[in-house]
C-alpha cells in the first residue's frame, strides 16, 4: 500500500484537489475530474462485475472486483476501482462488511464499513431535515400538501423492524402514520449517486416529490425553500472518496444504494473519476445481475451516458449447488448432480447479460473445499451452448492480484486481445425497454427479458398509486424493481431458474428527483430487520483501539 499523497500523485491528482480525512482516506474535489479529462481526453474501459443469484452470505462480488483490478495491475495495466460504500445495516446485521476479504480488501476496512468520511450521516441528516421541515409546514399550515398525501418518510442507517411504521405525535404532524426506511433506500442517496455535478444535485433535490395535494397535484421539495440547507449538508458527501486496495490499487468508494430496494450502484462521479484516471475501471452492481446489473444499465447508464465495455458474472460452486437443490449446510460437500441442475441459474444471468450486447466473462470464485472435478463441470458448461463464454478461476481471496491474473487476462482478451486499450467504442447499449414505454410495459419487459417470467401483475392498490403518479406526469420514468435477491422470482424460496411464474407488484414509490419509479414486489421492505443473531454481537474494540469482528475484514 502507498501513502495516500503518493497514490493520488500516481493518478495525476493535484494535491490541491485532495481533501484528507486522516492518513488513509480522502475526498477528491470535483475539479480533479476536469483536470484529468484535459490531460486524458479518452476515458478508460469500464468493466461491470455482477453475479448469479447469491447465497445469504454472498458470492464475493467485491472480492472479485478488487481482485480483478489487482490482477490487471499485476499484468502491468493501469486500473482503478469504483465501488459502493457499505451500509451499517448489513455490517451489524446478517451479511457483515463489504470491503472484500482475504488478500483482496479495501483499506482502511473498518473505517469504510463504519463511519468512513460521514457520507451516510450526511444523507441521513439531509433526508430527515426535509422530513422535519415538511411536518413543521403542516403544523403551521404553510403548505398545500395534504397530511394524508405525504410520501416522505424518515431514514436511519440501521436495520430496525420496529421503525417500519410509526405514528407521529399529534400537534407536530396531525398524528399521521409514517415510518422509517434504511438510509441506503433514501431517494437522497439515489440522487447523490446519480448527480453529475453540484448544479445537477441541486436540480434533483428541488424536483423531489414529497407528496400530493388533496386534488392529486405533486408537491416538490423546492416549495419548502430548504434546498440550500440540503446542499450545505451534502456539500462534502458529493465528493468521491479515495482509498486503496491491500495491493495499492486506487479505489473511488462513493455512494451506497442497495440493489434489492434501490438501484444498487456507486456514484456516477466516482465511476467517472476512475475512468478519467485509469485505463481500466472496475465497478460492481449489487446482488445478482437481475437486480444490480439491469439497474446499472437501465437507470445509471441511461441517465449518465456511461456504458460498460465488458461484463463479469461471479459464480461459486456453493451457490450453484444451492440452486440445484443441495442443502444449505452441505454446500461444501461434492454434489455434481445438484451442481449440474444449478448451472441453469448461471445460464439465466448469462442470457440476461447478453441482452446488452457486451462481452461477458464468468469469474468462478474459488473456495478451499472446491474440487477440480466440479470446477471442470462449470468450465465445460460455459464453453458449451449457443453462446459460449470464457470462464476463469479467481483465487483473489487467497492470493490477491496474483490469484486473479487469469480472470484479468480473460477480460482483456474479450476487450482488446491483450493490446493497449482499443479506441473503437462498443456498440450502443440495447436497453431492456424504451423511454416512451409506460411503466407497466417496462415492468413486464424486465420480468420477461431479465427474470424469465411470463409477465407481471400489478395489484389494484398499486395500480391506483401508479395512476396518481402518471396523472402527475411521471408515467415515462425508468423503473427500479424492488425484488428479493434470493431468487429470479419475487419469492425468495424459489431458487434455480424457475419457469412458469409471474411477478406481482404490490406498491409503487415515486423518486422524481432520482428519476425513476420504484416497483415493490413480493415481500420486499425498505427497512430491513436484524437476524436472530446479529453480526453486531461479534464486533468489539480491542485494548489497542483496533476494531475487531467485522465480517469480511
Amino acid at each position: 500500500m502507498l501513502p495516500l499523497p503518493t497514490l493520488a500523485r500516481n493518478l495525476g491528482i493535484d494535491p490541491a484537489h485532495l481533501i484528507p480525512h486522516g492518513h488513509d482516506k480522502a475526498k477528491v474535489a470535483l475539479e480533479a475530474l476536469d483536470a484529468a479529462r484535459a490531460r486524458r481526453p479518452r476515458p478508460g474501459r469500464l468493466i461491470l462485475v455482477s453475479a448469479i443469484t447469491p447465497t445469504p452470505a454472498g458470492e464475493g462480488k467485491t472480492v472479485t472486483s478488487i481482485g480483478l483490478a489487482q490482477g490487471l495491475r499485476a499484468l502491468g495495466r493501469s486500473a482503478a476501482l469504483a465501488l459502493r460504500q457499505p451500509s451499517m445495516g448489513p455490517v451489524f446485521g446478517r451479511k457483515g462488511g463489504a470491503t472484500g476479504g482475504g488478500l483482496s480488501t479495501l483499506q482502511p476496512a473498518a473505517d469504510i464499513n463504519l463511519h468512513f468520511t460521514g457520507d451516510f450521516h450526511a444523507v441521513t441528516a439531509a433526508h430527515n431535515l426535509l422530513a422535519a421541515v415538511i411536518d413543521n409546514a403542516l403544523h403551521h399550515g404553510r403548505t398545500r400538501l395534504a397530511p394524508g398525501g405525504v410520501l416522505w418518510k424518515r431514514v436511519l442507517d440501521t436495520n430496525d423492524r420496529a421503525l417500519r411504521t410509526v405514528r407521529l405525535a399529534p400537534g407536530a404532524a396531525d398524528g399521521r402514520e409514517s415510518g422509517f426506511d434504511i438510509t441506503a433506500a433514501s431517494e437522497i442517496m439515489a440522487i447523490l449517486c446519480l448527480a453529475a455535478s453540484r448544479d445537477d444535485l441541486r436540480a434533483r433535490l428541488e424536483r423531489l416529490v414529497v407528496g400530493f395535494t388533496a386534488e392529486g397535484e405533486p408537491v416538490r421539495a423546492a416549495e419548502f425553500r430548504v434546498t440550500g440547507a440540503l446542499m450545505a449538508l451534502l456539500r462534502d458527501a458529493l465528493l468521491p472518496n479515495l482509498v486503496q486496495s491491500a495491493e495499492g490499487v486506487p479505489a473511488f468508494v462513493h455512494g451506497g444504494p442497495f440493489a434489492n430496494i434501490a438501484h444498487g450502484c456507486n456514484s456516477v462521479l466516482a465511476t467517472r473519476m476512475a475512468l478519467a484516471h485509469a485505463d481500466y475501471a472496475v465497478t460492481e452492481a449489487g446482488f445478482a445481475f437481475d437486480l444490480g446489473g439491469e439497474k446499472f444499465i437501465d437507470i445509471k447508464c441511461r441517465q449518465s451516458g456511461l456504458a460498460p465495455d465488458a461484463i463479469v458474472i461471479v459464480a461459486t460452486l456453493r451457490a450453484l449447488k444451492l440452486h440445484g437443490g443441495a442443502a444449505r449446510d452441505a454446500l461444501a460437500a461434492p454434489a455434481p448432480d445438484a451442481l449440474r441442475r444449478g448451472l441453469e441459474n448461471l445460464r439465466a444471468h448469462l442470457d440476461a447479460a447478453a441482452t446488452f450486447r457486451r462481452p461477458v466473462v464468468v469469474a468462478l470464485n474459488h473456495f478451499p473445499a472446491d474440487t477440480d472435478a466440479e470446477l471442470a463441470l462449470v468450465h465445460d458448461f460455459c464453453a458449451a451452448g449457443p453462446r459460449p463464454v470464457p470462464c476463469a478461476l479467481s483465487q483473489a481471496f487467497a492470493r490477491g492480484g496474483a490469484g486473479a491474473t487469469a480472470l484479468a487476462a480473460a477480460v482483456l482478451s474479450r476487450l482488446d486481445d491483450g493490446a493497449a486499450p482499443a479506441p473503437a467504442p462498443c456498440p450502443p447499449l440495447d436497453y431492456v425497454y424504451p423511454d416512451e414505454l409506460p411503466v407497466a410495459g417496462k415492468i413486464d419487459a424486465i420480468a420477461r427479458r431479465i427474470y424469465g417470467a411470463d409477465g407481471a401483475d400489478i395489484l389494484p392498490g398499486a395500480a391506483a398509486r401508479l395512476a396518481l403518479f402518471e396523472r402527475a406526469g411521471y408515467g415515462r420514468l425508468p423503473v427500479c424493481m424492488a425484488k428479493t435477491q434470493d431468487s429470479l422470482t419475487d419469492d425468495p424460496k424459489r431458487p434455480g431458474r424457475p419457469r412458469g411464474f409471474r411477478i406481482t407488484v404490490r406498491d409503487f414509490e415515486l423518486a422524481a428527483g432520482a428519476g425513476f419509479i420504484v416497483a415493490l414486489t413480493g415481500g420486499m421492505l425498505r427497512m430491513p430487520a436484524l437476524p436472530r443473531t446479529p453480526a453486531a454481537e461479534k464486533i468489539d474494540l480491542a485494548p489497542d483501539g483496533a476494531i475487531t469482528g467485522i465480517t469480511g475484514t
